[in-house]
């Protein structure tokens, strides 16, 4: 009676390991949990004036000796210009 049962406790737990193996070689790739995976296309940087973050691609670029600044508007763009000037 015990070998019966032993028997089919470990014939469930290979079929658990083989179903589980299955669902993560086919589905884990792409989705999780009925939602898919999502490319990361852009990063958050932190604007140097106002210290806010943002979307690198979304941001106003400006390129000061060699340094790529990144600012989350024009505004904040020409207020952080005018503090280098009065410095």
């Amino acid at each position: 009676m015990i070998l019966r049962y032993l028997l089919l406790a470990g014939v469930a737990y290979f079929g658990y390991k083989g179903v589980k193996s299955w669902v993560v070689k086919n589905f884990a790739g792409n989705e999780i949990f009925g939602q898919k995976r999502e490319e990361i296309t852009d990063v958050m940087v932190q604007d140097p004036c106002c210290k806010v973050y943002f979307p690198k691609q979304q941001g106003v670029h400006v390129n000061v000796g060699g340094e790529d600044l990144c600012f989350c508007s024009a505004e904040c763009r020409d207020k952080f210009f005018a503090s280098r000037s009065n410095q």
